[in-house]
């Protein structure tokens, strides 16, 4: 049988946060037609396809991720006809559609679980993970990753339920296998109206032993996602991409290996929290130091080369914008964003773009009157029951709030940004002003267009798929510089991590192309001016080695 590259090796994945991104019939939420009414610009971008947030039936605790009814759309956001809709649309202009699958927890509406508190003898009791015990003293200390206990009394049945987020989100019991059998029967019901594949949400905690207090990498937990993987979506062309927070290389090169029995790839977060105070929580801040961002990406692309695959993302619904993390959103907003991509687009692995993302969007930093997130809501409260300062806690809500990604989808310099006619769901960003996509897509030097491009290099140089990695210049405190070589050509990736000029590495670039560069005129010499970033390719048989300990 000849072997083919699977397709998501070579694709660009676009996340969409759907009540975020375009109305279409002015309630002030996003919705699966407003989707469609923008394809066509996702495909003008280049992307392979669209990842999507939750839009399954749910009382929207949790923005969807608290789902009541797997195999139907919630109102919100439209039919389960406008998502078969969608899907033909999507797939009209070379498009899948990735569902955002949430298998850890269900809705606290879920017909299951309405069920399951009716009576320990109901067979849908055993659904959930449940404990006896007395009010006021739950089975242990285990705490919600919203706050609060992970326990929560039901008095009618004198249990408590387990749940690692929000009290609406009980946890469902793998352990059982019925359970299994009805979630398997979920993916299948959407492989049938022809996804894409699935992104699944915190699927390292399925597995949890709550007594022993494992909340991820559970002893069962691989042989689940095996048997997962033979029921539904293995030996399809689907792409799988698990929500792993707890994975080491060793455990992504299982998750991940090609031999093609669990998922296609992971998303891992080691990278995300080295801005957060050692044994903190993210909201503990602390400054990036570039040469612990060099060891975490360089661990990870050269302990997966060949034995597993790597996802590259900076932004997701949970995260700040990176252009106000990492960059400068500010005078260098648009050439520190470019930094940010040019630095994660030669790295081998699958990226995926947040909306906006292309358009280097920023943070908005409101007040908490206008922040909707359940996770900052509880933070802030808890936090001033603490005794923290007001200024402080704002400072970190400002930093790492999950609203920051969750501003409406910034489309024009008009009313709302052209997200919706009615009263929005979010504040608008106010600088959609000066940062939209009417604006960018028709501006050749604009950040949109420097995404547009860098998608279409990474499609046709072969040396960004399957080059082998070597960081250059490891305790660089400012630049970011590494080689992918395949044999044929190497490409050099050199990026100034700051808004200072730096001194770049020595490199063999006299008789290489320059493929990128985030400047109108690439560096003369080794003067790297502030974010500055540029892609060189050279043919091995011209290019002398680099050294790699400057």
């Amino acid at each position: 049988m000849e072997h083919t590259t699977p397709w998501w090796k070579n694709a660009v994945i676009y996340q969409i946060y759907p009540r975020s991104f375009q109305d279409s019939d002015g309630d002030g939420v996003g919705d699966l037609n407003g989707i469609v009414q923008r394809l066509d610009y996702l495909a003008g971008l280049g992307v392979d396809a669209l990842w999507l947030c939750p839009v399954y039936r749910s009382p929207q605790d949790d923005n969807g991720y608290d789902i009541s009814d797997y195999c139907d759309i919630d109102p919100l956001f439209g039919t389960l006809a406008d998502m078969e809709r969608l899907i033909r649309e999507a797939a009209r202009r070379g498009i899948r559609i990735i569902m955002d699958l949430v298998l850890n927890h269900s809705s606290d509406e879920h017909p299951w679980f309405l069920e399951a508190k009716k009576s320990r003898e109901n067979p849908y009791h055993d659904y959930y993970i449940w404990r006896d015990g007395v009010p006021g003293t739950p089975p242990n200390d285990m705490k919600a990753c919203f706050g609060g206990s992970a326990w929560t009394w039901v008095p009618e049945l004198g249990q408590y339920y387990f749940h690692q987020f929000s009290v609406k989100q009980p946890d469902l019991n793998w352990d059982n296998p019925a359970v299994r059998r009805q979630i398997y029967e979920v993916i299948n019901f959407w492989i049938e109206k022809g996804v894409g594949g699935f992104r699944l949400d915190v699927i390292d905690q399925i597995a949890k032993v709550p007594d022993e207090k494992i909340t991820n990498n559970g002893p069962m937990l691989h042989a689940y996602i095996r048997e997962m993987n033979r029921a539904t979506f293995g030996g399809t062309d689907l792409v799988t991409v698990g929500e792993t927070w707890g994975a080491t290389p060793r455990i992504a090169r299982q998750y991940s290996d090609p031999a093609g029995d669990e998922f296609s790839m992971v998303f891992q977060f080691e990278h995300i929290g080295l801005d957060q105070q050692p044994g903190g929580e993210k909201w503990d801040l602390a400054p990036l130091r570039l040469t612990e961002l060099k060891r975490v990406f360089s661990k990870w692309q050269t302990e997966l080369y060949g034995r597993g695959w790597n996802s590259l993302f900076w932004n997701n619904h949970d995260l700040p914008r990176i252009v106000s993390r990492w960059g400068d959103d500010g005078a260098y907003r648009e050439v520190s964003a470019k930094m940010l991509a040019t630095l994660l687009y030669g790295l081998q692995g699958t990226p995926y773009i947040y909306q906006g993302e292309e358009l280097g969007m920023t943070n908005a930093c409101y007040p908490l009157k206008d922040c909707r997130d359940i996770e900052t809501l509880n933070l802030y409260k808890e936090r001033l029951e603490k005794g923290c300062s007001e200024e402080e806690i704002m400072r970190s809500i400002h930093a790492k709030g999950r609203d920051n990604a969750r501003t409406p989808m910034q489309w024009t310099d008009g009313p709302n940004a052209g997200f919706t006619t009615g009263e929005p769901w979010i504040r608008v960003n106010p600088n959609h002003r000066q940062i939209n996509a009417r604006r960018q897509t028709g501006e050749p030097d604009s950040v949109f267009s420097y995404y547009k491009r860098l998608i279409a290099l990474r499609k046709n140089t072969p040396v960004v798929q399957n080059g082998r990695y070597e960081l250059l210049c490891p305790q660089d405190p400012d630049v970011f510089a590494y080689k992918r070589d395949d044999g044929k050509n190497t490409l050099y990736v050199v990026c100034n991590f700051y808004g200072r000029p730096a001194e770049g590495p020595l490199l063999p670039v006299r008789e290489g192309q320059v493929l990128i560069s985030n400047y109108p005129e690439p560096p003369a010499g080794r003067r790297l001016r502030p974010y500055e970033a540029v892609w060189y390719l050279c043919r091995n048989d011209r290019a002398d080695p680099a050294p790699s300990g400057q």
